[in-house]
């Protein structure tokens, strides 16, 4: 069967597949103890339980003029609005991760970095927002400065000033509307001041992530003056507000990013990380820019794969792709062949992509070597019939916003905007949080890695988009960490191996490689003997109910928008947390 011919099989579900999946027992014990959860209370309404665990099944969003993607449907609104209001897709973009940034703040920052793929009049683009160490950054420097170690080294803290790189969300989002934009930043930052300042209901997925997030950074006072309203997270219902944050989106509109790089607000950010042992200078922020390339790209059974390149890991989803077309991929997304060759592929290019990549201006990265077809093939050897030896060193944070925006006109931008940790450094300033990001160099000097004045570290931060013959087809990611890249090849799979449309796609239950023999899968939505046979194969299979909790880990959210030929967008967003297509 052509796969191009078949990209989504008439966007219907493939029967195999569903029959598959099913209705879970959890799922069907949660809906039993919803009920538990309504208290009716006479003469005072009703008092809910929030057990922060999603069980519906979501249909595709379809539209023609317009749709936003995003893990918070007010951010989605947002950029909607803004949409119809004339806006383009890169307004809408800046208009929607705004939004994030204050709705979901433990997520993401301002003052955190950015990346995004572009489709603007036929042309596809890189755009690498992310920050630099500070030029005073160097490995004795910082030796001396940690009480950290791992393994009896020192290594970099992920609190304090240390960990601090250069914001680059701020001027990231400059350049996308300056290149493409229709608005001016004031007028799609309007709508989150608004909002700020007059607050907004905490979802209960948020509420609980915000209470596990918040313990590792609720000692540094400029936290929690911001962040812990009445000494604690908020809960379920109540209203957060953050003027202090529409106060700096004021001042930043009003004054442009240079208060941001080198003025007023900047040197706030300085002072800050200067007191809690960093070692930015005013300097640092004066000298960033961002910097516009080329996406790196394979081709899937006929089918365009666009990934951001280097810094980033794009590299690791492709390289996976490319070991993949060797199989003959079966259709059924829950086949324990299946899910051993993709748990398989993923362990091979992790390993490479943490071997090889860093900052491209700093290392010379294989790239070229890496994406090739006949390099795959001989990887390939790597697979058998049991778990191979791949180890990289996995990572499970996810502090980690994603939004995809597709317009009327067929632009499309695919974004993804970090912290890094859970509220990052734990350095607040005028409402937001200073992000870690410096956190993942290494202070070993033969690392790839290894902190360098100036260097941009290696980020997990990997938007992606489809093309077919050169058109544009999906723009789509899946947040978290380094479930990103195992998100992408799943979510591929689903659409190309399986023929699911874009929402089921997200549905499908995934797996989550962390290290060595271990995989997390979502065991309650799989069949046994699919969990058993990967067990005989040798896979330490970590179930739903040790990993998927508040209190650990999360199988990625996934957004996604797919453009038919003749126009028709159609939405899946992920169900696993509170976000929504949403389109006009």
């Amino acid at each position: 069967m052509s796969h191009r011919r078949t990209f989504l099989k008439q966007l219907g579900i493939a029967t195999t597949a569903t029959a598959a999946i099913g209705t879970s027992t959890t799922a069907a014990t949660a809906t039993d103890n919803a009920h538990d959860g309504l208290n009716i209370d006479a003469g005072h309404g009703a008092e809910f339980d929030y057990p922060w665990q999603f069980i519906g099944r979501r249909s595709a969003v379809m539209a023609q003029n317009g749709m936003v993607s995003t893990s918070h449907p007010l951010a989605a609104q947002v950029g909607v609005q803004t949409l119809q209001e004339g806006g383009n897709a890169a307004d809408a973009a800046v208009a929607t991760a705004t939004m994030l940034n204050f709705v979901e703040p433990h997520m993401t920052s301002i003052a955190g970095d950015m990346f995004a793929l572009t489709h603007f009049d036929g042309e596809f683009k890189a755009l690498n927002g992310s920050g630099r160490a500070p030029a005073a950054a160097d490995i004795d420097t910082y030796c001396e400065r940690t009480d950290e170690t791992e393994n009896g080294q020192p290594i970099i803290p992920a609190e304090g000033g240390l960990p601090v790189t250069v914001p680059g969300a701020v001027d990231g989002f400059h350049q996308l509307i300056d290149r493409y934009g229709t608005q001016e930043l004031a007028d799609v930052f309007q709508p989150t001041i608004e909002y700020a300042r007059q607050g907004v209901p905490i979802t209960e997925y948020v509420a609980a992530q915000w209470e596990e997030a918040a313990p590792r950074v609720e000692g540094f006072d400029s936290f929690a003056e911001t962040f812990l309203p009445d000494g604690r997270p908020p809960r379920p219902e109540e209203i957060f507000s953050n003027p202090a944050f529409a106060d700096s989106l004021e001042r930043i509109a009003e004054d442009g990013i240079e208060t941001f790089y080198g003025g007023d607000l900047g040197q706030e950010i300085v002072e800050i990380v200067q007191q809690h042992d960093g070692v930015m200078e005013l300097s640092d922020l004066e000298n960033h820019e961002s910097t516009w390339g080329d996406p790196i790209s394979t081709e899937y059974h006929g089918v365009e794969v666009l990934e951001h390149p280097p810094n980033t890991q794009g590299v690791v989803a492709l390289q996976a792709l490319n070991i993949l077309e060797n199989f003959d991929i079966e259709e059924d997304p829950t086949d324990p062949e299946r899910l051993h060759r993709m748990i398989e592929a993923m362990k091979i290019a992790f390993a490479d992509a943490y071997e090889f990549v860093s900052d491209p201006e700093a290392e010379q990265i294989p790239v070229e070597t890496m994406l090739s077809k006949e390099y795959a093939a001989n990887r390939v050897n790597g697979i058998g019939s049991s778990v191979g030896e791949y180890t990289p060193q996995a990572d499970r944070h996810s502090d980690t916003v994603y939004l995809t925006v597709v317009d009327g006109d067929n632009n499309a931008v695919s974004l993804i905007n970090s912290g890094y940790y859970p509220f990052a450094s734990g350095l607040a300033v005028g409402g937001f949080m200073l992000q870690n990001r410096g956190f993942s160099f290494s202070l070993d000097s033969d690392d790839a890695n290894a902190l360098e004045p100036g260097k941009r570290p290696f980020h997990t931060l990997v938007p992606a988009m489809l093309a077919e013959d050169g058109e544009f087809r999906a723009s789509f990611g899946v947040m978290g960490g380094d479930m990103q890249p195992q998100g992408h090849v799943q979510v591929i799979a689903n659409m190309i191996d399986s023929e699911l449309n874009p929402q089921a796609a997200i549905d499908t239950p995934r797996f989550r490689f962390m290290e060595d023999h271990e995989v997390t899968l979502e065991t309650s939505r799989l069949p046994e003997e699919t969990i058993s046979d990967l067990r005989e194969r040798g896979h330490d299979v970590i179930t739903e109910e040790e990993y998927f909790v508040p209190d650990a880990g999360h199988y990625g959210g996934g957004q996604l928008i797919y453009r038919t030929e003749d126009g028709t967008l159609i939405g899946g967003s992920e169900p696993r947390r509170d976000g929504q297509a949403i389109g006009f």
